[in-house]
């Protein structure tokens, strides 16, 4: 593990790779995309803390996406959920993303409603329980990686010499994070996060075996050739996945990318070496990081760092032969609440909510293109949720 100190990231894994990637997009201008997913994994109770009741749940994307792209001063068709502790990670994205002036793409891969934001619809759906096996219909998880592959050559095209932030919303994401790792061969029992501040490790292994249990009675076996990825996508997956790993495949031929999130993002980059391998789709792996807070690098009740380098040891069968995985780098912001005035910020040192709608790689963002430390960016978001209260309160 290594940290640049002029730029307060730590690099965990991968780190001569990482650290080439940090000095090629240093002042370099990053353009900001979330993609918005739902899994109904995410309505079973106590499942997540996005959102303190399963309702709350079903519009907790909405919500996040509202206020990243208009602001605190916005009336809002959908208020920030109430969490049991701690603040949306939003506050965090926004506070960079105002600060940088750089373009926010939004996307709907399959909400049960629209978000009250300009969106571009990729004519997805949500994804049922895990549990079930039977998440999405295949020709849907087709259809979305070939929009991700799109939206992510579209993206790169606008992108001078700069990089892609890659961020997410999915209530429950890191359940079927678990289930994609699990169903393609890798140890992540475990070894996921959680916006609780001690991961429910077996509730969400629990879903995962039902789920795969499930994929075996049809016939099909995980984490051999007769399962393409996207089978196990539209198994047990959920909408946001397979659309990231399109644009991070087709993004990474042109420009960097950088796969804002945690243990959602290193199954995305699983995911992204098996589509890969299995369709024959070139990308680079040395424009691809992924990059995260510190909450979830170092979540003593996960295990971030071990999990991103058994994804060099997972098994990728090609046309019968079985091919090693890459490492990912895996950069993290060192950003701490730990000064901060506000109880909903210090949550995080507890080990609530941790990350989300790319909140850590917004804050490698502000290291790597506004120069920015650990006091302006406290500032920046503490601002954000002063400027929140007050509208809150009028």
């Amino acid at each position: 593990m290594t940290t640049n100190n002029a730029v307060m990231i730590n690099i965990y894994t991968q780190i001569s790779q990482g650290e080439a990637w940090i000095a090629k997009y240093r002042d370099r201008l990053p353009v900001f995309a979330c993609v918005l997913g739902f899994t109904e994994t995410g309505l079973i109770p106590g499942i997540s803390a996005a959102g303190r009741t399963p309702e709350d749940r079903k519009y907790t994307a909405c919500a996040d996406a509202e206020f990243l792209y208009y602001g605190a001063e916005h009336q809002p068709q959908y208020p920030l959920p109430p969490l049991a502790a701690g603040a949306s990670p939003v506050l965090i994205s926004r506070a960079v993303v105002e600060a940088l002036q750089t373009p926010i793409y939004l996307f709907n891969a399959g909400l049960p409603q629209p978000p009250a934001v300009p969106i571009i619809d990729l004519g997805g759906f949500p994804a049922r329980c895990l549990s079930q096996g039977n998440a999405m219909e295949l020709a849907t998880v087709h259809h979305l990686l070939e929009q991700g592959l799109i939206w992510g050559s579209r993206l790169a095209a606008n992108i001078q010499q700069g990089y892609l932030i890659l961020g997410e919303c999915v209530v429950g994401g890191t359940t079927t994070a678990l289930a994609i790792l699990t169903g393609l061969g890798i140890p992540a029992a475990g070894k996921v996060n959680s916006s609780h501040p001690v991961c429910n490790h077996g509730q969400k292994s629990a879903l995962v075996q039902a789920g795969l249990e499930k994929i075996k009675a049809r016939g099909l076996e995980a984490n051999t050739d007769s399962l393409d990825p996207l089978q196990l996508v539209a198994a047990v997956g959920d909408p946001m996945q397979v659309v990231v790993a399109g644009m991070a495949i087709a993004a990474s031929r042109s420009c960097g990318v950088l796969l804002a999130g945690g243990t959602q993002m290193l199954a995305v980059y699983a995911l992204i070496q098996a589509i890969a391998q299995t369709y024959n789709l070139p990308w680079q792996p040395q424009e691809v990081v992924v990059g995260t807070t510190r909450w979830v690098a170092e979540d003593p009740t996960g295990g971030t760092v071990e999990l991103a380098l058994s994804l060099g040891n997972q098994d990728i069968i090609k046309a019968g032969e079985t091919l090693g995985g890459e490492i990912p780098p895996l950069l993290g912001t060192q950003l701490s609440f730990t000064d901060s005035l506000y109880p909903q910020l210090q949550a995080y040192e507890q080990g609530f909510v941790k990350e989300g709608m790319g909140a850590g790689g917004a804050a490698i963002a502000a290291y790597l293109s506004l120069g920015w430390q650990q006091p302006q960016l406290l500032a920046a978001i503490e601002k954000q949720l002063e400027r929140l209260s007050r509208f809150n309160n009028q």
